[in-house]
């Protein structure tokens, strides 16, 4: 009688392993095989990392093996499995490899098929064709949208974590539980007993010492010794937390009336400022997203403020941008001041403090939390309900959405809801940030997603012109290395254009992130539909670089940045300044947060900043859900390319006081997973 055998793999993680029992059955072409229990006398089955392999003999002949069935039955109490995957060795010495990665939870059946990448014109076999339109329909059940807040795109259905499908549910909740991790950090920074003094000033920037970690040579200690410097202002803009606000000044706003005159002190080349607007010198920040923006009330003792500047900024001849205007709201007049370098000391300083506090929130709110965190987790619903595991797209993205819509839901149901902990300690918190939002949905475009398109759109591509922007440079090197890989993979599954169109799997993917994702706005740019190899290879390399390098740069140089807390305040508890000459030191310490605001900002920022334990980086796909020689090949390459950009990197950062890593690919996490 045909002899099979057949190794079972299952995962390393926590609680991966199962006492249950274990039924496998072969379906060939010829026919099906009964259930076998899959057990070993006196053998601790299917333990947490182990590779089981059994002999499994059936009556007749199966013919080509097309789908194994497993199933679990309870032993003794309920435990789910993580199933790697299997591979079954035919009568003939051919070896089938099956791929899950999936927990089976209770008393639950999966079916799996071959690992062998196909799109739906490949399958030609019924029962292929209907165990890919079956997967589907059970993951539209499970994977549903839901509308979180008006205007926001859509997020999955889950109340909480606990809610989600097993499969994307983090392998222990405890490790992002927010509450818990920001007061272990606030534990860790030992400034836990700060942390329920609310109300309570600093009494001068001296005093923020005594909750800041003093660890040499590193950004933060830097940031704390010159960020009352304009040289250090203006390279925030561009290599620090949230280096996508800049952009060439092509025309002074109208709202801005700043003249040479103010401004002459500031201009090196003997040139009018209108004159070194047309040479390119002159660049912008403005925070109008801010201007109308609900300031947090959530607690009675304490008035919390924000304002909307305008902050213009200026190339010197050493080619470093610093800043030489400011004004602090969006209508201008006599009580909104255009405050300068040559002004008064401290009313320069306060009118950046402003601005660095506005750009905190945009980073929070926009930056991070919508074009990062939202924007991918819309990838990750529409992935698994329009592409089967078998598709090509599915095994290609996969690793990119691990844990993203797991994060996101207990962002909401711990950190951005109401009354969470944002609430505690940021002045858009208690619906600002809603309304942010729902304002900025207006400006999430597909080209502005598409990173060499969002730097030009900012006038930001010239490097010869603008030399220090390391976030421009590393961005597009790693860019094109994403791309030079999923034209890679693309090409390996798609003949022609023609297969891109007729693919409905993926058109049905894509038009899912267009109607739910960007709410249908046609205004979004985004495709309904996409015809092209080449323009799939775009798409895909957007998901892609969203969901790793882009979160990477804008995530995890928080500590860095905002642990020195007047350079990044997370609320302001005075009104912006109306006048100029009446800044003093003790206005603004009790303008900057109270001792309590300080504690749960730094918490955060520590918090969002460190890597998951388990973190996997660019490139590396433990998961081998392709099983095909090419794509390996197209891997390694990928890894040999991003290791390249690692070198240069580094090289560039030798001797540098100021270093920029957050985009080299050994720390660039392959998906939004913190």
């Amino acid at each position: 009688m045909p002899s099979y055998t057949v190794t079972v793999a299952t995962g390393s993680q926590w609680f991966a392993g199962t006492d249950d029992y274990i039924y496998l059955s072969l379906v060939g072409s010829a026919g099906c095989s009964e259930k076998h229990l899959l057990d070993k006398p006196f053998y601790n089955d299917f333990e947490r990392g182990a590779v089981d392999s059994y002999d499994v003999t059936v009556d007749e002949e199966l013919g080509d093996i097309q789908l194994i069935k497993i199933e679990k039955r309870k032993y003794w109490f309920r435990d789910d499995w993580y199933l790697k995957y299997i591979t079954v060795k035919t009568p003939c010495g051919d070896y089938i490899e099956f791929p899950c990665y999936r927990w089976i939870s209770g008393e639950g059946e999966i079916v799996l098929r071959d690992g062998q990448a196909k799109l739906a014109c490949d399958d030609q076999i019924h029962i292929l064709k209907q165990h890919r339109r079956k997967e589907l329909e059970t993951r539209q059940k499970q994977y549903r949208w839901m509308e979180w807040n008006p205007g926001f795109p859509l997020s999955i259905d889950a109340k909480c974590h606990k809610d989600l499908p097993r499969d994307i549910q983090f392998d222990s909740e405890k490790g992002v539980d927010f509450v818990l991790n920001y007061s272990k950090a606030m534990e860790n920074l030992f400034i836990n007993r700060f942390m329920h003094m609310f109300q309570s000033s600093w009494n001068d920037f001296a005093d923020f010492e005594k909750i800041f970690v003093r660890i040499s040579n590193t950004i933060s200690e830097r940031v704390m010794n010159h960020w009352q410097e304009d040289l250090m202002f203006g390279y925030q803009f561009l290599n620090g937390c949230n280096p996508v606000m800049i952009q060439r000044c092509l025309k002074l706003p109208d709202n801005l009336p700043v003249t040479t005159e103010m401004v002459e002190c500031s201009l090196e080349r003997q040139l009018t400022l209108e004159q070194e607007v047309e040479q390119g010198n002159i660049f912008i920040v403005d925070f109008k997203l801010l201007d109308g923006i609900d300031a947090n009330k959530t607690d009675p003792c304490t008035l919390q403020f924000l304002a909307a500047p305008i902050c213009l900024l200026y190339k010197n001849l050493a080619n470093k941008i610093v800043p030489i205007a400011i004004q602090l709201n969006q209508v201008p007049g006599e009580e909104n001041p255009i405050f300068l370098p040559s002004d008064a000391k401290y009313d320069w300083l306060l009118a950046k403090i402003w601005v660095r506090s506005s750009d905190f929130h945009v980073h929070q709110t926009i930056t991070h939390l919508l074009r990062t965190h939202l924007v991918s987790e819309v990838f990750g619903i529409a992935m698994y309900r329009q592409l089967p595991a078998v598709h090509p797209i599915f095994k290609l993205l996969v690793a990119h959405v691990r844990f993203t819509i797991a994060i996101n839901t207990k962002a909401r149901e711990q950190l951005i809801c109401e009354y969470g902990l944002f609430d505690k300690a940021n002045a858009t918190g208690g619906g600002g940030h809603v309304q942010m939002v729902q304002r900025a949905m207006q400006d999430l475009t597909y080209t502005s997603l598409c990173f060499p398109e969002a730097i030009k759109a900012r006038g930001m591509d010239n490097m010869e012109d603008i030399p220090y922007y390391f976030y421009r440079d590393d961005g597009l090197l790693v860019w094109e290395a994403i791309k030079t890989f999923t034209a890679e993979v693309v090409g390996i599954y798609y003949e022609s254009d023609q297969v891109v169109e007729e693919d409905q799997e993926l058109q049905d993917f894509v038009k899912d992130v267009y109607m739910y994702g960007m709410r249908g706005k046609k205004a979004s740019g985004f495709p309904k539909f996409i015809k092209t190899k080449e323009k799939l290879c775009e798409y895909l390399t957007m998901v892609i670089f969203t969901a790793s390098a882009q979160h990477a740069a804008v995530n995890f140089g928080q500590y860095d940045w905002c642990s020195w807390i007047p350079n990044a305040p997370p609320t302001m508890r005075a009104p912006p300044p109306t006048a100029k000459g009446v800044v003093t030191i003790e206005q603004i310490v009790e303008t900057l947060p109270d001792r309590g605001r300080s504690c749960w900002h730094l918490g955060a920022v520590w918090a969002l900043s460190q890597f998951q334990d388990n973190e996997l980086f660019l490139g590396t796909y433990p998961e081998e859900h392709f099983i095909e020689k090419p794509v390996k090949e197209a891997m390694a390459r990928f890894r040999k390319n991003l290791d390249s950009i690692v070198s240069v990197i580094a090289e560039r950062n030798k001797n540098k006081k100021l270093p920029y890593y957050y985009l080299s690919p050994d720390r660039i996490p392959n998906s939004v997973a913190i």
